[in-house]
């Protein structure tokens, strides 16, 4: 009999995962606490931009003209709990306000919830990023508060998933973390994940601490490797240096790779800055916190990236933004997403605004969530108003569009010719060519 499936929370994680779960053939039943996110789902609409994600859920969710029927939602626990053989925890572990350490109380409250549900033999998957030692604890309260008791399982399978990505790295994973305490639920996760596995994504089967700590240790070493190449380019900043050359040359000793080596105003969004903060606090709990103190100063390194761009705006306008007019291309942590959490680009834009720059923004999905952040500040329907009138326009989110742009047709509404490339990936001899005096981070004489 063939496994159905629930994910709970539906979210950026949730929805992606309950999408690709039915397009894999499963039958699926999506839950959420928020009734209006369920009707959205249930229209085949997501509540967030993510390219390939919303023609996937179409494809899939029952009611929709031509759709397979696989996918469900509700909010029910009790329909949840008598519907699914494998249940995948999805909720949000955000940053604690004021600290380091990680919230768990949306997975807690979603395991209390679900396990007086569990009266039959059920496996249940933690894709959530916790704190190491969360998912032991987890197991025994599942199994002391679920009617199916020891025989209600967990495991913990981390989720690896980059925005603008997620769809394919839900289908075509480059590793499936497998976190288990038993055979069972071991068998019952490779049946779920049959399909990449037989297409070649490994399956690389762990205890708890140790799936734990993947998803941290991971997320934890692309940060370092995004701020070294931040550090560089202040080292290159004080000597004249270029960070693009650089980057491109150590980038060639395979020991390296040149992936994350992109110089710019550092790394942002849902994920990397509360797992890193979140991985340094719980280190502390278990006296480990000397192993990861190189954290708080990758941490501090990506904090000042942001800092420095204004610096260089004020420089570039004449030492002072009152009255000055700024355009800001970019309000996304990264391009093809609509996420603002955190976001640099939307920091550095928000930081001039309070220093009494006249900022107008521009991004091709993040508006109304920048307005919703920073309402204060203005927005424009396309760059070439966001540029009008500017003094100083800044490139701050690597979207192709922008990548794209006109720098000749720019050149005529804007008050003054110069361009500060926050994320190095704009053709500075283009710019140039058109008139504008180009900027660089890392690369002062490029």
């Amino acid at each position: 009999m063939a496994l159905k499936i629930t994910v709970i929370g539906t979210g950026y994680l949730g929805a992606t995962h309950a999408a690709a779960m039915a397009e894999l053939g499963f039958e699926v039943l999506g839950l959420d606490v928020v009734p209006e996110k369920i009707e959205m789902l249930q229209r085949g609409e997501v509540p967030m931009y993510e390219p390939g994600l919303e023609e996937l859920l179409r494809r899939h969710v029952a009611g929709i003209e031509g759709s397979s029927g696989r996918l469900r939602f509700t909010t029910s626990y009790e329909e949840v709990g008598a519907f699914g053989d494998v249940h995948f925890v999805c909720v949000n572990t955000p940053q604690k306000h004021g600290e380091y350490a990680c919230d768990m109380s949306y997975v807690e409250s979603a395991f209390d919830a679900l396990a007086p549900h569990l009266t039959r033999p059920a496996l249940v998957v933690g894709k959530s990023t916790v704190p190491v030692g969360s998912a032991a604890r987890l197991a025994k309260r599942l199994a002391e508060n679920a009617p199916a008791g020891a025989t209600a399982e967990l495991a913990w399978n981390p989720e690896f998933l980059r925005e603008g990505f997620a769809v394919d790295d839900t289908l075509h994973p480059d590793r499936i973390v497998a976190g288990v305490a038993g055979e069972r639920a071991e068998e019952l996760l490779r049946e779920v994940y049959a399909t990449p596995i037989a297409e070649g994504s490994p399956f690389i089967v762990m205890d708890y601490p140790t799936a734990e700590l993947v998803k941290t240790s991971a997320n934890s070493f692309l940060a370092t490797k995004i701020s070294f190449i931040n550090a560089m380019a202040e080292v290159c900043e004080a000597a004249d240096g270029d960070v693009v050359k650089l980057a491109e040359a150590i980038g060639h000793d395979e020991r390296i790779g040149n992936k994350f080596l992109r110089a710019g105003i550092g790394f942002g969004g849902g994920c990397l800055p509360k797992d890193l903060r979140a991985f340094m606090a719980r280190a502390g709990e278990l006296g480990a916190d000397q192993a990861l103190t190189f954290l708080r100063e990758i941490d501090s390194i990506n904090m000042r990236r942001r800092g420095h761009m204004v610096e260089l705006t004020r420089d570039a306008v004449g030492g002072g933004f009152l009255g000055k007019r700024v355009a800001v291309l970019g309000a996304t942590f990264k391009p093809d997403s609509d996420d603002v959490r955190d976001s640099p680009a939307l920091n550095v834009a928000g930081q001039i605004h309070l220093q009494g720059g006249q900022v107008t923004v521009y991004d091709p999905k993040g508006m109304d969530n920048a307005r919703r952040v920073f309402p204060t500040l203005s927005y424009a329907d396309t760059a070439l108003d966001a540029v009008r009138g500017a003094d100083v326009v800044l490139h701050l989110t690597e979207w192709r569009e922008f990548r794209e742009l006109d720098p000749a047709a720019l050149a005529e509404v804007v008050a003054e010719r110069r361009i500060l490339d926050g994320r190095n990936a704009l053709d500075a001899q283009l710019w140039r060519k058109a008139g504008w005096t180009y900027r660089a981070l890392g690369r002062p004489k490029a």
